[in-house]
């Protein structure tokens, strides 16, 4: 959440050793009070993916995939229909 007002934002390389370490054994108090940082803070990081979400578009579909989904939705319609027509006569 660094970024907002009133929060201090760390360099990534403090941020991965600070969590190489608790994940090693430290104690996150310890930590917190050597790097002056909260303990809050540490467990935010510890909760973190390894990875940061990439936004972006999904990868295309090919058009061999369109036709098959628009074959399939096609009989998936008539299926509908024909369950609709045979439950109105009754």
């Amino acid at each position: 959440m660094s970024g907002k007002k009133g929060m201090k934002k760390y360099p990534v390389g403090i941020r991965e050793e600070v969590v190489s370490r608790v994940q090693a054994g430290e104690s996150q108090n310890a930590l917190s009070r050597e790097y002056g940082i909260s303990r809050w803070a540490i467990q935010c990081w510890l909760k973190e993916p390894a990875l940061p979400k990439t936004r972006g578009r999904k990868p295309a579909k090919t058009l061999a995939e369109y036709k098959y989904e628009n074959k399939r939705l096609k009989m998936e319609n008539e299926l509908l229909r024909d369950f609709l027509r045979s439950t109105e006569r009754k």
